[in-house]
């Protein structure tokens, strides 16, 4: 139990999780500061921290690592079409089972999460916990934040034209390109000058990225509240909810495993394939949920994502720290011999 919390905190799952609770709670008993008309403007202050959080994710990104990456694509294609394509045709192939209005909103909300790109901290934290590749990993998982600038407002294009007659996909990828790809360029640039800078006080810098995010939550979520966008949720309908986030996260995490057996992956491989592939970033969620769903709808659209990344972090840290007992095991009956 004492390793398992231990993981947890390496994830930012504790603190974190609560404080992101205690937000929408705060978002339920106190909307209005969060409010487009409040004279706070909290979302525009959230709007420049996003860019911040991105200029310092790329100041610790350096070129050499990007080119380091290149070399074993076969793992590179794997994780970002399962990231990208794997998990939204499984969201489209489920889609006919929600029924209504309120049905085809709650399924909009999944199809989003399933197009969102990895998760780059709890996605390296856990690929070390299991001793896989780590360098691979840090690769996918910026790779897929990039990616994901221009993949998941197509993939949402698609959805919402069909559903709405109204999206325009150029303005969408170009609002995240100034708040994303952007700042992200501008501290690789600047990597070789102030690269160590963020990474001496990357414990920090952590703190402002959870920060910004918790008031994206709150902004979007007071929205949400305050429209009654929430008054049909039940606790039945979140646990049911929670179920089928466990119930995607398993499934990919089995194909993605029986895939790397296809594939002859070596071990250190098929564990950043599983957990690369599988996961989904709450951070590029709430971001895009700004852009894509402007308005009461973004908190709504924020739910399954949450879920989704409280229950990843635990069912992975559980699997991370039983792929490391297997690997010491392993290690030691060679030592043995």
């Amino acid at each position: 139990m004492r390793k398992f919390i231990d993981v947890a905190k390496k994830a930012g799952l504790d603190g974190f999780m609560l404080a992101l609770l205690s937000m929408i709670l705060l978002a339920w008993l106190w909307p209005a500061p969060g409010m487009q008309d409040s004279p706070l403007h909290l979302s525009t202050v959230s709007t420049y921290a996003v860019s911040v959080i991105f200029f310092f994710y790329g100041l610790r990104l350096s070129p050499e690592k990007l080119k380091a990456g290149l070399v074993n694509w076969r793992l590179h294609l794997m994780v970002h079409l399962s990231t990208f394509v794997l998990f939204p045709v499984l969201a489209l192939a489920f889609r006919s089972f929600f029924q209504g209005e309120e049905g085809q909103t709650m399924w909009l909300a999944i199809f989003f999460l399933t197009v969102l790109p990895s998760t780059v901290s709890s996605s390296v934290v856990m690929v070390s916990i299991a001793r896989g590749n780590i360098p691979a990993a840090i690769f996918n998982a910026s790779i897929s934040s990039l990616i994901g600038v221009f993949i998941t407002p197509l993939w949402m294009g698609l959805v919402l034209d069909s559903g709405t007659g109204h999206f325009d996909l150029l303005s969408v990828v170009g609002k995240l390109a100034m708040q994303v790809l952007l700042p992200v360029f501008a501290g690789i640039v600047l990597n070789s000058r102030w690269g160590h800078f963020a990474e001496r006080y990357k414990k920090y810098i952590r703190y402002f990225d959870q920060s910004s995010i918790l008031l994206i939550v709150y902004t979007s979520f007071c929205e949400s509240f305050g429209e009654h966008l929430f008054d049909s949720l039940g606790i039945k309908e979140i646990v049911f909810l929670g179920i089928g986030m466990l119930a995607l996260f398993f499934g990919i995490y089995f194909l993605l495993t029986f895939i790397s057996g296809l594939l002859h992956f070596n071990r250190q491989d098929k564990v950043t394939a599983v957990f690369c592939g599988s996961k989904k970033s709450l951070v590029q969620g709430a971001v895009m949920s700004k852009v894509l769903f402007a308005g009461p709808e973004a908190g709504l659209m924020l739910l399954p994502i949450m879920l989704y990344h409280a229950l990843q972090l635990i069912t992975a840290s559980i699997i991370a720290q039983r792929m490391a007992r297997e690997a010491e095991v392993a290690e030691d009956f060679i030592l043995k011999k």
